[in-house]
């Protein structure tokens, strides 16, 4: 019987296998963030500890960062400064690769990671963020940690981990328009609940993966954690070593063409073992908008919000399906398109990459934001952003009437600093629509960024295809 590509990787970074039945795995890089990465720092130092490898270790400014023009220090949220002051400090002291506010690297830790190379097929990374799945879209080995393990892998390259369970989800058919990789792994966790994954480490493969372009493949493994999966990936192919090709921080020259002979085998054998298999046809989906409070709870825009007492599930699922309705403030069996909106949200690291933003770019494109929708955009690093502006993005959506914004999280999370409205209800890019995610009791529907745009455009909940094929104008709506 053949090998996973989780084998392969388990095995070349496995150091040691201890008595208890965990391994001690090694770290290629570590990647931190001024909301826990000054803290993990210090503690080093306090503790007597130096890191053992700088040029491995990397860091950025994202989290709580303010994301309005002219930007500096100071944060919306109390106290936010003193954690940007002791990042940089003691980054600085440390000697690891920094990228502070103003610099061009700046962004979101899961955006930076694959545009810089810093993220690689085969290689093993982990950052005190639980979104560090997404570099799996690489065919990276890649995974959030806590502090405490954090200051263990700056310490020693190594952590302790118990295996995960292996997984394969495949992916059959072919997409229609309008729907993309946001929708496939909303989908996936409609389909299978939020905890379908909880103790497995995923691999998405079949046709639909692999038609994926690389950012697209991002997004579908930034979202593993919201299936409670360990982490995810994609076995890297051409499509990959083109996209890491010349990176900053990818191999150079001789060394890059032997770490190309490595990655060409990281492809999971035909009859490679699975614990677990779970199956999902692409060529159905339409474009998937939450309506409670879990990217579990999701349906296609054109069909009903379920009735939970017509669910097969347990009461206490049962209990908290109907608690989500009535925090959301809806019905079942109404429909979450045509819900007036009063936010949209373009940003986060599982959609704020250029190709998202030219997407929804593609639907703002001559329109306005309907009155009264507080409409954001937050390009996820500032190579983002400048990339977006050479193209004349910016235009576009600022002449739609969306905000546009520096690098950063943003309004991704409610930390106690800028945030929508009290119970405001808002269409988002992002990956989590758990009660205030983005502010006080705020409701907040997950989405893609074209569905963001085109309900941004109408004041209500949209079908994006609907405004790409002319059968939806702003007027109209």
């Amino acid at each position: 019987m053949g090998n996973t590509i989780f084998d392969m990787l388990w095995r070349d970074h496995q150091v040691r296998a201890l008595s208890d039945g965990s391994s001690l795995i090694y770290i290629d890089r570590v990647f931190l963030h001024e909301r826990t990465g000054g803290i993990a720092l210090k503690s080093l130092t306090d503790a007597g500890r130096a890191v053992r490898r700088p040029s491995s270790v990397f860091c950025t400014i994202d989290h709580i960062v303010d994301t309005f023009p002219g930007r500096g220090d100071d944060t919306r949220m109390p106290g936010g400064s003193a954690f940007i002051t002791t990042t940089r400090e003691m980054a600085q002291k440390a000697g690891i690769n920094f990228f502070d506010i103003g610099d061009p690297r700046q962004g979101i830790v899961h955006v930076v990671s694959p545009e810089q190379g810093i993220a690689l097929p085969g290689l093993t990374l982990v950052c005190p963020d639980s979104h560090t799945c997404t570099l799996g879209g690489l065919g990276a080995f890649a995974w959030g940690i806590g502090s405490t393990d954090g200051e263990h892998a700056l310490a020693t390259s190594t952590l302790r981990i118990n295996r995960p369970k292996s997984m394969q989800i495949w992916l059959d058919g072919t997409l229609r328009e309008g729907v993309g990789a946001k929708d496939i792994i909303l989908a996936l966790i409609g389909k299978y609940t939020a905890a379908g994954g909880s103790g497995y480490m995923l691999e998405f493969a079949g046709p639909a993966a692999q038609a994926l372009p690389v950012e697209a493949r991002l997004t579908l493994c930034n979202m593993a954690v919201e299936f409670s999966a360990f982490t995810g990936l994609i076995a890297p192919d051409d499509t990959v070593f083109e996209y890491v090709a010349g990176r900053p921080f990818a191999p150079k020259g001789a060394v890059f063409d032997a770490a190309l002979s490595y990655w060409r085998t990281l492809q999971s054998a035909p009859d490679a073992h699975f614990d677990k298999r779970l199956e999902l046809d692409v060529s159905q989906l339409s474009p998937q908008v939450t309506w409670g409070t879990s990217p579990a709870h999701v349906a296609g825009i054109d069909q009903p919000i379920p009735d939970p007492s017509q669910l097969a599930v347990d009461a206490s699922t049962q209990t908290s399906l109907e608690k989500a309705l009535n925090y959301m403030d809806l019905q079942p069996g109404s429909s979450v398109e045509g819900l007036p909106i009063g936010g949209a949200f373009i940003g986060s690291c599982t959609n704020s990459r250029l190709s998202d933003l030219r997407r929804a770019a593609a639907i703002l494109k001559g329109r306005k934001v309907a009155e009264g929708v507080n409409a954001i955009c937050v390009p996820g690093s500032s190579q983002v952003k400048a990339a977006a502006e050479a193209e004349g993005l910016h235009h576009v959506f600022q002449d739609a009437g969306f905000s546009w914004r520096e690098s950063g999280c943003s309004m991704c999370f409610y930390a106690g600093g800028e945030s929508f409205g009290h119970r405001q209800r808002v269409i988002t890019s992002t990956n989590r629509n758990f009660e205030s995610r983005q502010g006080p009791e705020t409701r907040s529907h997950l989405a893609s960024p074209e569905t963001v745009a085109a309900s941004a455009i109408c004041g209500a909940i949209t079908d994006p295809r609907k405004l790409t094929r002319g059968v939806v104008t702003r007027d109209a709506a």
